[in-house]
């Protein structure tokens, strides 16, 4: 059987409550039992001596004992639960209380028997006389022998003492279970409420429902971090589904140009609007290449982003390699006038060397895309003992802040117009991201409309 937070929360706080009453009552009368029982006995020999020293104070010179005062303070002790007999020291009887009353001495064993058992059932106790001798200036006078119920005996005094106690431990257990209950559901209340909310929201994000947000706040802080995440989820699917959706558009724009413009030419020529000459041969194949360069990327992209990616890592001059690469674009960038610089010192690293060439290539090509006429590309390479950094830096036209965080996706594009003279097919970043994840590594882009840009990657050397 499943139960809910609150319903758990509420019975543990009572079940907590019962225990802590239960261990409280019982090593509490296990001590008390203990303490109480030498209590008592101890009072009862204190009893005995108080009535051992009013007896001896009776004694009078010659064997001669005030027999009034004998009783009074027998029939006293009667009174009190206590049966004695006094006997001068030749053993002659002076009072028994026995012989006085027989009846009540017989009511008040009886008594002591009934109490006894009430409290200690397993306890197998009898009625004893202990003796004591009388003493009158170190001289022993007589013998009074004080009957008990031994081991020892609890009056009604003592047994009220033990049931109020019992009953104050019983009433403090309903009041705990009473204050564990409300503290139980207050507490389960205020957990079970933010949690159910999550979960409504965790329903509708998997309806699609990627609007809804959690904006109640909590004291506890796990279920802040709880509600933080499913907003965090939430903003990233929100965002993965705006992506989705575009990339969709973006995919079918990439493909329905080329392929649109392969369709026009191939039905002119079928109708024999065209001739198929070598140069409209030339357009169409080109069109299949573009296609062809896609779908290349795409294969490359998911390679690279397959958890299976096998890295062909060796040790270079990663300052060489880049210069090289740098020498390969120099006409282009002078074609379009624009200045390229390699700021670096020798730098080598433990990396794939044809991938990493892959991601310079696709770096330097955008700064040459969106630089403009006598414009500058910084190339900077610096590294520690642990990190190797390449910069590439131009002062180009820039990446406005709605855009940056989304330009290493798929086909994402700044330019929404997706004019093909002002950038490829939008893989590029993403390869490249792939590609440094894939070495452990991080690139990051910093950049400003009309100021620049300037992507940093940066790899491990180990």
């Amino acid at each position: 059987m499943k139960y809910s937070l609150k319903a758990k929360l509420s019975l543990s706080y009572i079940f907590v409550a019962l225990i802590s009453v239960f261990l409280i009552s019982i090593l509490s009368n296990i001590f008390f039992d203990k303490q109480f029982t030498e209590y008592v006995q101890k009072n009862q020999e204190q009893k005995n001596k108080e009535i051992i020293s009013a007896l001896s104070k009776q004694y009078q010179n010659f064997g001669k004992w005030n027999t009034d005062m004998l009783e009074s303070i027998g029939v006293s002790a009667l009174e009190n639960g206590i049966i004695i007999k006094i006997s001068d020291i030749s053993g002659k009887i002076i009072w028994d209380a026995k012989v006085h009353n027989n009846g009540m001495c017989q009511r008040i064993i009886e008594h002591m028997s009934q109490n006894m058992s009430s409290h200690y059932p397993d306890m197998k106790g009898e009625y004893v006389e202990k003796p004591y001798f009388i003493y009158n200036n170190s001289e022993k006078v007589g013998v009074v022998e004080i009957g008990s119920y031994g081991p020892f005996y609890l009056s009604d005094n003592d047994l009220a003492f033990i049931n109020t106690l019992n009953k104050m431990l019983i009433s403090v257990g309903i009041v705990s279970l009473l204050f564990a209950l409300i503290i139980g559901t207050i507490m389960a209340k205020r957990l079970s409420s933010p949690i159910s909310r999550v979960i409504t929201t965790a329903k509708n994000i998997s309806k699609g429902c990627y609007s809804d947000r959690i904006l109640e706040k909590s004291s506890t802080s796990e279920i802040n971090q709880l509600t933080d995440t499913i907003n965090n989820l939430a903003d990233a699917l929100e965002r993965q589904e705006n992506l989705r959706k575009r990339l969709t558009g973006d995919v079918a724009h990439e493909l329905r140009t080329p392929l649109a413009t392969l369709q026009g030419h191939l039905e002119a020529m079928i109708d024999g609007i065209w001739k198929p000459e070598r140069d409209r041969l030339v357009s169409c194949h080109d069109e299949i290449v573009r296609i062809n360069n896609m779908v290349g990327d795409l294969e490359r992209l998911a390679k690279y982003e397959s958890e299976n990616l096998i890295l062909d890592k060796s040790n270079f001059n990663i300052t060489e390699t880049v210069q090289h690469i740098i020498n390969n674009f120099e006409s282009e960038y002078a074609n379009k006038g624009i200045n390229i610089e390699l700021i670096a010192e020798d730098e080598y690293i433990n990396a794939d060397k044809d991938k990493l060439c892959q991601v310079i290539i696709n770096l330097l090509a955008n700064a040459l895309k969106y630089t403009h006429e006598g414009g500058n590309v910084e190339v900077i390479i610096k590294g520690d003992e642990n990190i190797t950094q390449i910069s590439v830096k131009d002062n180009g036209t820039g990446i406005s802040e709605e855009d940056l965080p989304y330009i290493f996706e798929r086909f994402y594009r700044a330019d929404k117009s997706r004019n093909r003279m002002s950038g490829g097919s939008g893989i590029g970043l993403t390869i490249a991201k792939a590609i440094v994840e894939a070495h452990k590594g991080k690139i990051e882009v910093i950049s400003k409309i009309e100021s620049g840009t300037e992507f940093i990657v940066s790899l491990p050397k180990k």
